[in-house]
């Protein structure tokens, strides 16, 4: 059973443009998501518009059931490669033409928007009208003011390429610069969020019954192989003050008291125990996904645990020597002293590492099997206490916490360092199964090296990777399929996605690639002063950048 609070209700006869916001995956996956939201609170927040949301496997809307050919717009939320597939196979099962050209004014005008489109449009640019390349607050409205008078769209979508953020695939000329919301104060927030309520856990968000807080956007440590540290550039955050001011109104209205905190890297917001400590104090339980190693403190995991976190999320990598060469200065000592003291705690422990990372040789591998080890074997070294000084004991049953493994080739990106490095499948096979030999007694899970070279192949392909696409509607792709396809770049290529200029600039990245190699670090500019990788406005270049205001 499915039942939803605070969905908007309107007469579609009584706007002018329906916007069917289509999710490419399922339910539970596009309420966990908050972007997604945003996006249809905004849209609905205007008297003009009725956003309605479709999910896979779905081509009907959840709000009237309306099929996918009925709306002006047809929207997709590309937050993930793999979705790409679902994204044809939407338009197909609703009977819509894949290709630009071969749809007409009879026809809903296809939108896509979200990190995916932002980083890379290329590989879906046969299939979409128009890219919002940024954050959608900055673009959506000045495009849906002048599509709400265009008779005829298809045809007059070429007015839409003087809006910045927009990019119109055969039609945009030159760069297209990538839109961010600078103030987070201003950032929307909708009054009223989708509340899920459900007994069936494969409808149920990742993160319940809870209010999704935007605590900050963008993330500037630079870890090298991440599209967050370079596409969203600099870090913003909202106020404590906002922030405990919003969720107090939704709690008050709607009687929710668990917060999730959302961010590239909530850790770093300036004011994150005051944060804990004014939602704890409030009453509120708090949620929050990885957190950098180096951002978190004993003050912070004893506020986590009051507030009733049952499960920290960390991800040290690799073992230090490749940890570096990935722009992470954490030392083997703060890990396991963090992993001791959540332990201690009574937490429950969830560690994400990489493979296939550049200079990794057999040694590392080795090397990474007995870190991984040495982890494991610290809930039995570590005795169940109780920190009196903070009034808090660790868990009930007089045991540490349960611990979890992942274990994932790295998949290099656009807009990083690692936009330059080959994805190796061969090689990320061998070292999987020898690491399932070693490591397979632990609970641990290990991603696909095939999943690995095609989602590769999604980020970094062109627009003839839409071909393979559109191939496997029809027949099943074999991995050779795949490897006949597999993208290769140079320093000084021109790459796919060159004509999307985003928050960090290429010779930067250029830069940041060569320091991999010569095992050279890039302080963070938060505490070392700016780089100048691009995003930031001058005047903010000498010094560090504003933090959140309390």
């Amino acid at each position: 059973m499915l039942y939803e609070k605070n969905f908007f209700e309107k007469n579609p006869m009584q706007v002018d443009v329906r916007v069917a916001l289509t999710y490419p995956n399922d339910y539970k996956t596009a309420m966990s998501n908050l972007g997604y939201q945003i996006v249809y609170g905004m849209l609905n927040d205007r008297i003009d518009m009725y956003c309605e949301r479709v999910v896979m496997p779905f081509t009907r809307s959840i709000e009237t059931g309306s099929p996918l050919h009925d709306f002006d717009v047809i929207a997709f939320s590309l937050q993930y490669e793999e979705d790409y597939f679902n994204v044809l196979k939407m338009l197909d099962d609703a009977g819509i033409p894949l290709r630009r050209e071969d749809r007409g004014d009879n026809f809903p005008i296809i939108m896509a928007g979200g990190p995916c489109a932002s980083s890379n449009p290329s590989v879906l640019s046969d299939y979409i009208d128009i890219f919002i390349i940024g954050e959608g607050e900055e673009i959506l409205d000045k495009v849906f003011n002048r599509f709400a008078f265009m008779v005829n769209p298809h045809s007059q979508l070429e007015s839409l390429s003087k809006i910045s953020g927009v990019y119109l695939p055969g039609i945009s000329e030159g760069s297209v610069d990538l839109e961010i919301v600078d103030n987070m104060n201003q950032a929307y927030y909708s009054r009223n969020p989708i509340i899920t309520e459900t007994d069936n856990p494969d409808f149920s968000p990742v993160f319940g019954e809870a209010i999704l807080l935007n605590i900050s956007r963008g993330c500037s440590r630079g870890c090298r192989f991440c599209m967050s540290s370079y596409l969203y550039r600099p870090q913003r955050e909202r106020s404590v003050k906002s922030l405990v001011e919003y969720c107090e109104n939704v709690k008050n209205q709607y009687g929710l008291n668990r917060v999730a905190f959302i961010g590239a890297a909530v850790s770093d917001y300036s004011h994150i125990e005051d944060l804990i400590g004014e939602l704890e104090s409030r009453g509120f339980e708090i949620s929050v996904p990885s957190m950098r190693i180096e951002s978190i403190t004993h003050n912070i995991l004893v506020s986590l645990k009051r507030s009733g976190l049952k499960t920290l999320t960390i991800a040290p990598e690799s073992i230090y020597r490749l940890r570096v060469r990935m722009n992470k200065d954490i030392s083997d000592e703060e890990i396991f002293n963090l992993v001791s003291d959540a332990l201690s705690l009574g937490f429950n422990l969830k560690f994400y590492f990489l493979i296939g990372l550049p200079t990794e040789t057999e040694e590392d591998i080795e090397e990474l099997i007995g870190y991984i080890k040495k982890i494991n074997n610290l809930p039995k070294k570590i005795k169940n206490k109780t920190v009196s000084s903070d009034n808090i004991t660790s868990g009930s049953d007089n045991s540490t916490g349960r611990m979890s493994f992942s274990i994932n080739p790295v998949i290099p990106k656009p807009h990083t360092p690692l936009q330059w490095y080959p994805y190796d499948m061969k090689s990320n096979k061998k070292k999987i199964k020898h690491l399932k030999k070693e490591l397979g007694h632990l609970n641990i899970k290990f991603s696909s090296a095939r999943m690995g070279l095609i989602q590769y192949i999604l980020a970094c392909g062109d627009h003839n990777t839409g071909k393979l696409l559109e191939q496997s509607l029809i027949v099943k792709l074999s991995t050779q399929d795949w490897l006949n396809n597999i993208p290769s770049y140079e320093l000084n290529d021109n790459l796919p996605w060159d004509n999307i200029n985003v928050r960090a600039n290429k010779e930067f990245l250029k830069e940041e690639y060569n320091k991999i190699l010569n095992n050279e670090l890039t302080p963070w500019c938060e505490q070392d002063g700016c780089y100048n990788c691009g995003p930031c406005k001058p005047e903010l270049r000498k010094i560090k950048k504003t933090k959140g205001v309390y």
